[in-house]
C-alpha cells in the first residue's frame, strides 16, 4: 500500500518559516532601539528651568519657614487630607447618620455610596464653614500680611477648631481617653491636648450618630411591625413583608420631606454656631 500523506503534514510551510524568521529581529531591532532612546533620555534634561528649583535652601528658623519646607508642610497635609475630614470635622456623625438611613428604608444600594459621600462632604463644609472663617480671619490673613510668624498662625488656627471639637466633645469620653493615657483632667479647655481630643472626639461622634441614627429606625420599624401582623392575620404568612413595607416607608418619608428633616436635625446637632 502507498502511502499518501499530505504535504503539510510533518512539514512546515516555508512562507511561514520566512515570516517568522523576518519578524523576530524585526521585533528586537524594535525593543533595543527604545531601549537605546530611553538610556538615553535618562541623561538629557528635559527643561534647565526645571532642573534649576527655585525653592532655594532649606532653612530651619524660628520665624519662618523656607520654601522648601513651607512646599513639603503643604504636600504632608495634602496627602493627610482624607484623614482630617475624618476626624477634625463633623463628616463622621453625618455620614453615619445617612448610612443608618438607607438601612432604616430599607434600600441597601440607593442612595449609592457615592452620593452619600458626596452629600455628607457638602453638609460638613456647610457646618464647617464658621469654623474655616475664622480660621481665615485670624491665622491666615494676618500670616499672608506677614503680620505673624508660622508658630503663631499654627496655633491661632488650632484654637477655633478646637473650641468646636471642645463642644461636640462629651464629657464622659473626655475622660476615657484621660484615663487610658494616665492623666489628670486639665484645669481649662486651653490644657486640652489634641491628640487627647481627637479619639474622644471621634466617640462622641459615633455615640451621637447612632442617637439619632435609632430616632430614625423607630419610625420605620413600627411599620415594619405593622405590615407584619396585618400579613399573619390575613394569612399571607408566605409573602415577604418587606414587598409591602419598602413603598410604604418610602412615601412616608417623601410626605413628610425626610430629607430636609434629617438635614435640619443634622446641623442643628452642631450647637454653638446655629
Amino acid at each position: 500500500m502507498k502511502n499518501h500523506s499530505h504535504p503539510s503534514i510533518g512539514k512546515t510551510s516555508p512562507s511561514r518559516l520566512n515570516f517568522r524568521s523576518e519578524s523576530i529581529p524585526k521585533s528586537n531591532a524594535t525593543r533595543g532601539f527604545v531601549l537605546i532612546v530611553s538610556l538615553l533620555l535618562l541623561f538629557v534634561p528635559i527643561n534647565s528651568a526645571l532642573a534649576n528649583t527655585q525653592l532655594g535652601p532649606i532653612q530651619f528658623d524660628h520665624d519662618n519657614l523656607s520654601p522648601a519646607l513651607q512646599a513639603f508642610a503643604l504636600l504632608t497635609v495634602l496627602s493627610l487630607a482624607p484623614s482630617i475630614l475624618i476626624m477634625l470635622s463633623s463628616f463622621t456623625r453625618i455620614v453615619v447618620v445617612l448610612s443608618m438611613l438607607r438601612n432604616a428604608l430599607g434600600l441597601q444600594q440607593t442612595p449609592p455610596n457615592t452620593v452619600i459621600i458626596s452629600l455628607s462632604l457638602f453638609l460638613t463644609l456647610f457646618t464647617m464653614m464658621p469654623v474655616a472663617k475664622t480660621i481665615y480671619t485670624e491665622a491666615y490673613q494676618p500670616y499672608e500680611a506677614k503680620q505673624i510668624d508660622t508658630r503663631t498662625a499654627l496655633s491661632s488656627a488650632a484654637k477655633p477648631l478646637k473650641q468646636f471639637m471642645i463642644k461636640q466633645t462629651r464629657e464622659k469620653d473626655m475622660q476615657v481617653i484621660l484615663q487610658l493615657a494616665k492623666e489628670p483632667l486639665p484645669v481649662s479647655a486651653d490644657e486640652i491636648k489634641l491628640y487627647h481630643l481627637i479619639p474622644a472626639f471621634i466617640l462622641s461622634e459615633l455615640q451621637t450618630a447612632f442617637q439619632i441614627g435609632f430616632m430614625i429606625f423607630l419610625p420605620f420599624l413600627l411599620v415594619d411591625l405593622i405590615v407584619s401582623g396585618i400579613l399573619m392575620t390575613m394569612g399571607m404568612m408566605m409573602m415577604p413583608p418587606m414587598s409591602i413595607s419598602l413603598p410604604i416607608k418610602i412615601l412616608l418619608f417623601i410626605l413628610i420631606d425626610g430629607w430636609d428633616l434629617i438635614t435640619q436635625a443634622l446641623v442643628g446637632s452642631f450647637t454653638g454656631y446655629y
